[in-house]
């Protein structure tokens, strides 16, 4: 669960980073964390899908589309309520599309969840679990000890970012070497892209 959720992570920075591109003309990163390609949103949506799924896999495509477009609704909206809770604003807003449920879900994107489970069930999913399978366990158990202590240290790091980029927007002044370094790198500017350019005041 810990590959399919970081796996997950990186195809979904891919897959929403090229969405945006073509769309908008516009490279976002989509990054939940200020180093590296880590949509968490999509590792938390792969695990949660394999899960549901995997089981009915076999039920045909009609019926994995209404679990999929379903579950994948309701963690949308959860995590968007989520973000919204939490840091004051949300990274999409559905408000202006057909059927949105308070801007966090609306029905054209969830049936590109719902076809995105079928996609995932049937073709990228078998391909990652035999390449999981082929990590040694021991080797397994070291890389996955080494990733967390990483992630653990960029979730710090995002977090520090978001406070002290709040700070700025106030007109607090840095007050140590570390939050100049802030300013200069990981400021309300790169989180502005970062979130989807709905980083609001």
């Amino acid at each position: 669960m810990f590959w399919l959720f970081l796996l997950g992570s990186i195809l979904g920075w891919i897959l929403e980073g090229i969405f945006t591109l073509l769309v908008d003309g516009e490279f976002i990163n989509h990054s939940a964390l200020v180093i590296g390609p880590f949509d968490i949103c999509y590792g938390i949506c792969a695990c949660a899908l394999t899960s549901l799924l995997y089981k009915y896999k076999d039920k045909g495509i009609p019926y994995l589309f209404l679990i999929s477009f379903f579950l994948g609704s309701v963690l949308e909206y959860v995590m968007s309520w989520g973000m919204e809770f939490v840091l004051g604003f949300s990274a999409w807003d559905y408000s202006g599309m057909f059927l949105n449920v308070n801007g966090r879900v609306c029905f054209v994107m969830s049936c590109l969840w719902g076809i995105l489970g079928i996609v995932w069930i049937h073709y990228i999913y078998p391909y990652m679990e035999k390449v999981i399978h082929k990590i040694s366990k021991k080797a397994g158990k070291k890389w996955i000890i080494l990733v967390c202590i990483f992630l653990l240290f960029d979730l710090a790091l995002t977090i520090s970012a978001i406070v002290r980029a709040r700070d700025w927007e106030k007109g607090i002044q840095p007050r140590n070497a570390y939050e100049k370094f802030l300013d200069s790198t990981f400021n309300k500017d790169y989180l502005y892209n970062m979130f989807n350019n709905s980083w609001s005041e």
